[in-house]
């Protein structure tokens, strides 16, 4: 797989993505959201500075949250200079934000640096039943996706590329810096403490994960350092389409964090008309990665099920499903997933049947629990911001304006 590297690709002029040009970067620059704390000591020592001038700027980004060498008023001046020159403190640039009617969900799309554009969410979850409250980054891994599912928006745009390690880490730090700025407190939960930090990490966004394997653990490593952004590996969460050599591989990485299987039907034949890399990885090679991946690391496996009215949530379906998983014992479950509506007009089942769906569920002794609507009214689920964006950008009308980035609620 070709992957991104960070601050050696340049640009030419007049590039032109899916009929629009990209914005041009005058020089290629170090972005050091791609670099590990040892990785931030080598270049510095290249650079004739003692490492722990290399910790003292990994505290400020991750700590501090800076974005702009000039803050760093423990460095040196020359060298803040000197950074400022040759390096970046992540390469995005926000195109448009929207928040939900009441605040627990925001999503933004994020221009790259060669003009391509992901999306990342925010989810605010209200401290309940005794849970603690929750900020939770919905993270996009590609630019567009390989895999075509076609319940998906990003699955209907195609692939475009890899994310590299710090395009993935920007899109974290980016909601830590909002929140820091203005902590969040649930509506109509007066006492409640806000909430001020980022708690929990998804690769659900745009992107298969696995298909990007180097980058996005390198991105999780990054994220998880205690020098740095001190997110537990066990608040992380790799969501997938079921890439059995990327499953084993990442049973074998020692570091904690949560695997979820994007299933959504309980046999080939019906899930080949949804996710056409069934036809590659059938769901039995994708259950003996599983069965691997448990032996190894003891953890449980999240089996992600998008909820299509009248295509996989009847009765037959869910005791098929209930088959397939009740060998993986207290090692499985399964998340029912209410569809959101994109292009490819599908349909979210009823009340009554999500129950009755998890019923039988329960009765072949899977675990299960339903994930709660997040965003619908922002088109919150992955690529459809993105969609919506282009299209207008290409329009006539919107060809013609020069209005800054909206903002809308």
């Amino acid at each position: 797989m070709a992957l991104a590297l960070e601050g050696s690709t340049c640009y030419n002029e007049g590039m032109m993505i899916r009929g629009r040009t990209t914005r041009e970067p005058s020089a290629a620059r170090r972005d050091l959201l791609g670099l590990t704390l040892k990785q931030l000591e080598e270049w510095f020592r290249e650079l004739g500075e003692p490492a722990y001038r290399a910790r003292q700027v990994y505290n400020w980004i991750y700590k501090h949250l800076v974005t702009d060498f000039a803050a760093m008023s423990n460095l040196p001046l020359s060298l803040r200079e000197h950074l400022a020159r040759e390096a970046t403190i992540g390469q995005v640039t926000v195109r448009s934000e929207q928040h939900s009617k009441d605040d627990r969900t925001r999503k933004i799309l994020l221009e790259l640096a060669d003009g391509r554009l992901i999306e990342s969410v925010l989810m605010l979850y209200p401290p309940l039943r005794g849970s603690s409250a929750r900020a939770t980054v919905c993270v996009s891994s590609q630019a567009g996706c390989a895999f075509g599912c076609t319940f998906c928006a990003t699955g209907q745009m195609g692939f475009e590329r890899h994310l590299s390690a710090g395009e993935i880490v920007a899109q974290v730090l980016h909601f830590a810096r909002e929140l820091r700025a203005a902590p969040w407190r649930a509506r109509g939960l007066p006492g409640s403490q806000p909430i001020d930090h980022i708690t929990n990490l998804v690769l659900m966004g745009m992107g298969e994960p696995l298909h990007n394997y180097d980058n996005v653990m390198q991105a999780l490593r990054i994220l998880n350092s205690p020098e740095g952004f001190n997110l537990g590996a066990r608040h992380m969460t790799v969501s997938t389409v079921g890439l059995p050599q990327g499953i084993r591989r990442l049973s074998q990485e020692g570091l904690q964090v949560n695997l979820a299987i994007s299933l959504h039907a309980p046999n080939d034949e019906l899930r080949a008309q949804t996710m056409p890399v069934t036809r590659k990885y059938p769901l039995a090679e994708v259950l003996a990665a599983c069965q691997d991946y448990i032996a190894a690391t003891r953890r449980q496996v999240t089996f992600e099920y998008v909820l299509l009215a009248g295509v996989n949530d009847s009765p037959v379906c869910a005791h098929q499903l209930g088959e397939l998983l009740a060998p993986l014992k207290q090692y499985a479950h399964v998340n029912c997933i209410p569809v959101n509506k994109t292009a490819a007009d599908y349909r979210p089942p009823g009340p009554e049947a999500i129950r009755r769906f998890r019923d039988i569920l329960f009765q072949h002794g899977v675990s299960n629990s339903v994930r709660a609507e997040r965003g619908d009214d922002i088109d919150a689920a992955c690529g459809q911001l993105r969609t919506r964006f282009v299209a207008q950008q290409r329009s006539p009308l919107a060809r013609s304006n020069t209005a800054e980035p909206a903002r809308s609620r």
